[in-house]
């Protein structure tokens, strides 16, 4: 018999779990990368523009197809466009959740070692300039690195097997105030330590000299994956929102919340780089090569590097629930399946992916796809093709096929709030602007333009 759906029980625990699934490993290294590298504050003012125009549009589109039916996407369509052949995409957004939440999981196993190694006090008595073979030996170790990976899914299952309010809600009311406490405690941290004005200038110096093409079309990438768009995720968590929760101000909320941590990040990140004098531009070796080698020589480095990954940790898993809803929502909508059973398959599948991701540093790493191991394969597949996939078909369906009156009646509750200005403004950036910024991205980062 098919469980009764349970929507999420308040606006902030829906506004929490969508935060999480936003927030992850990108936010605390990628913005603050590439704001650093493109210009800083030109950087992060182009990124703010992206969200406006990209960002919340796109993620507008999935809550008000979400919303408006309680439904994942398939049968959303179905519903609203009976005979709408971009049902069909609902399962490019199941197999992306999929594929992406399988490597993904691979860098939170990482993240849980390093913590364990953290508590242990083991993390900081290398050299510094061990940590890099360290790392490589690790993820080079197929016993340790799939242990640790398989310890990370299974955590992450046992809190989707509480259910929406018991196990996905409630996380994320602990977990992400939480992370922001501990982002907050981190910057000051950082900002008290010497020189770490330099590092505050080389985040949010404005330079438009440093910017160039590259970095706005990474801005306009950034700013699209790190809202988790394009893969059906807010389509689902949204199908769980009350009906008279405000779209517009949700979107707006979880968009700024989003970029805050991101921000944040960079106060953490960049003073305590250039304090010790280290490269501000090392990219994703910050986590587990470069942040090492600062906790070690930071007073209490070890309590340091613990409440860090953490951190991380927090930001990861909360990602991953959200991926893991979207195949367990479609099978329990779509197959009929109990939840405790779609669960169960939903966690074979992404185990399986995550064992052949983990494996590609050692036992399976001369198996490549179009000259790249599993992982990495993986990890250009998923946001470069199916997060932008599925975020054009998203854009298109809401912005062209999808009738003005079910948009007006979702922006407005049913007439309860205006939308004078709003709907306009969705409608044109999806159908003018969303389109043709992520063909962009995409011919970008596949290597055409």
């Amino acid at each position: 018999m098919k469980e009764k759906r349970v929507g999420f029980a308040t606006r902030i625990g829906a506004i929490a779990a969508t935060v999480g699934s936003a927030v992850g490993l990108g936010n605390i290294w990628r913005f603050p990368y590439q704001a650093g590298y493109n210009g800083g504050g030109a950087y992060i003012l182009v990124y703010l523009l992206c969200i406006v125009l990209l960002g919340i549009p796109i993620m507008m589109s999935e809550f008000i197809i979400g919303r408006s039916t309680h439904k994942n996407m398939k049968g959303a369509v179905e519903q609203l466009t009976p005979g709408s052949p971009f049902k069909i995409f609902s399962y490019i957004g199941v197999l992306g959740a999929l594929l992406i939440c399988g490597y993904y999981s691979v860098v939170c196993g990482w993240v849980i070692e390093y913590l364990w190694n953290s508590a242990c006090g083991s993390l900081l008595e290398h050299a510094p300039e061990e940590f890099s073979n360290i790392f490589g030996t690790f993820i080079a170790s197929p016993d340790c690195c799939v242990m640790w990976t398989i310890i990370f899914l299974t955590l992450n299952f046992l809190v989707l097997s509480r259910g929406i309010q018991k196990g996905v809600e409630r996380m994320a009311n602990i977990m992400m105030p939480l992370l922001f406490a501990l982002l907050i405690v981190f910057c000051v941290n950082s900002l008290m330590l010497p020189g770490s004005t330099k590092g505050v200038d080389f985040l949010f110096s404005i330079n438009f000299d440093k910017l160039g093409w590259e970095g706005v079309v990474d801005a306009m990438g950034q700013a699209f994956m790190s809202l988790s768009l394009g893969v059906t995720c807010l389509i689902t968590y949204s199908s769980y929102f009350k009906d008279d929760s405000n779209l517009m101000k949700d979107a707006v909320t979880i968009s700024s919340l989003d970029t805050l941590v991101a921000i944040l990040a960079g106060i953490v990140i960049f003073p305590a780089v250039f304090s010790f004098g280290l490269d501000p531009k090392a990219g994703p070796d910050l986590i587990f090569i470069t942040l090492p080698t600062i906790f070690q020589q930071m007073p209490g480095g070890t309590i340091w590097a613990v409440l860090f990954f953490v951190l991380l940790f927090f930001a990861s898993i909360t990602s991953t629930i959200s991926l893991s809803e979207i195949p367990i929502t479609f099978m329990v909508d779509e197959y009929k399946l109990s939840r405790p059973k779609a669960i169960i398959l939903t966690a074979v599948q992404m185990g399986i992916i995550a064992v052949l991701s983990a494996l590609s540093f050692s036992t399976l790493s001369d198996v490549t796809i179009f000259g790249k191991n599993i992982f990495n394969f993986l990890d250009f597949v998923g946001p470069n093709f199916f997060m932008l996939l599925g975020g054009l078909v998203t854009a298109v369906y809401v912005g062209w096929i999808l009738k003005k009156d079910v948009i007006h009646n979702q922006l407005t509750n049913g007439g309860m709030h205006r939308s004078r200005f709003v709907q306009p403004y969705i409608i044109f950036c999806l159908r003018y602007i969303a389109p043709v910024a992520i063909v962009i991205i995409f011919l970008y980062y596949t290597g055409v333009i």
